[in-house]
């Protein structure tokens, strides 16, 4: 339930009235705007009598939520959140580019992936330290390593770290390492993860699960948002479909579907998406035309001698063509990746 106030209603009754909300049982949260402010009814909302507060004299109306999402609900919420990750931001014009590889691999690997990454304009380095397998026997990550690595890439490129999580054991460490946490398709359900990563402050990249419908992708950030963490970043990646010729199916009606019911920032996957690397340039533009606020892509020096997802890996030369024509397509859009550094690069 959402109550809109009136304009200029005073401050102590607004108190009195969040204080006669908070007896019920309920939590309430306010965002104020230019004209209106707006309280928000979190809790079990059932036992409320709508004429009881519609008729208080600084209500203007009362709403009633039909989606079982509230905090991510654009109703609660009418403005654009956007997510701060060290001197950049998700979802204010910012258009952000995570890129690297699948799976941390190596020293050289990492660092090689880092630079171009970084010359390229990118803000984002994402690599997996612990990797998720359909196969117990395929490669599963580096582990505390591969994170270690990443943070000596981090260190000397200066670029924002993203990795996923597997496992509330980690989040110590995560919290402490990891700029951006990262949860899988796999465990956008794993609910008692989500909910010790609600506990945090971090900034949660949440991809949409395999055969989730956009109600449950949401669900599961209230999940994280109910314990407190308000930063959470959707990721569309690709829905099972009967289609057999591309990994997944990319879901573009997510995007613009997903920016309407929510005030949450979306990005989108197009690796993960077509699972082919030819068709990441043409995914990738199409998110930025139905208003992503970023993409993740996979890059690897080597995509022939990829541990994992090399197929859907694209070469270095390849990424550096495809951040020139989303450079351009973004800015016909009204959003720009942050200016390249045009001085030396030290490990040049």
């Amino acid at each position: 339930m959402i109550l809109v106030l009136k304009p200029k209603s005073p401050e102590d009754k607004i108190a009195a009235m969040i204080s006669r909300i908070e007896d019920m049982g309920l939590r309430v949260e306010r965002t104020t705007g230019v004209e209106y402010s707006i309280l928000a009814l979190v809790g079990d909302t059932s036992r409320v009598e709508k004429s009881a507060l519609s008729t208080d004299e600084i209500v203007h109306k009362v709403i009633h939520v039909q989606e079982p999402f509230k905090r991510a609900n654009r109703l609660f919420k009418p403005d654009d959140t956007v997510i701060r990750v060290g001197e950049h931001e998700i979802g204010n014009g910012e258009f952000a580019v995570m890129a690297g590889p699948c799976s941390v691999e190596s020293e050289e690997q990492i660092l090689e992936t880092a630079r171009c990454v970084k010359e390229c304009g990118a803000q984002f380095l994402r690599g997996g330290a612990y990797k998720p397998r359909t196969s117990p026997y395929s490669f599963q990550g580096l582990g505390e390593p591969g994170l270690d690595l990443l943070l000596l890439a981090k260190r000397e490129t200066g670029l924002l770290i993203v990795t996923e999580i597997m496992s509330t054991e980690n989040i110590d460490r995560f919290e402490r390492d990891v700029d951006i946490i990262q949860v899988g398709a796999r465990n956008m359900q794993n609910f008692s993860l989500l909910k010790e990563l609600g506990k945090t402050r971090k900034p949660i990249l949440l991809k949409r699960g395999i055969s989730a419908t956009i109600e449950e992708w949401l669900m599961s950030a209230e999940y994280i948002m109910s314990e407190g963490n308000s930063n959470v970043i959707l990721c569309e990646r690709g829905i099972r479909t009967y289609e057999d010729y591309t990994r997944n199916t990319l879901d573009i009606s997510a995007v613009p579907m997903a920016k309407r019911l929510s005030h949450l920032p979306v990005i989108v996957d197009p690796s993960h998406a077509a699972g082919l690397w030819w068709m990441v340039e043409p995914l990738a533009k199409a998110s930025i035309v139905v208003g992503a606020d970023g993409i993740m892509v996979e890059v690897h020096p080597n995509p022939d001698k990829a541990l994992s997802d090399g197929p859907q890996s694209l070469k270095l030369e390849k990424f550096r063509s495809l951040m020139n024509e989303v450079e351009v397509l973004a800015r016909t859009q009204g959003k720009q990746l942050r200016p390249k550094r045009k001085e030396k690069m030290p490990w040049a």
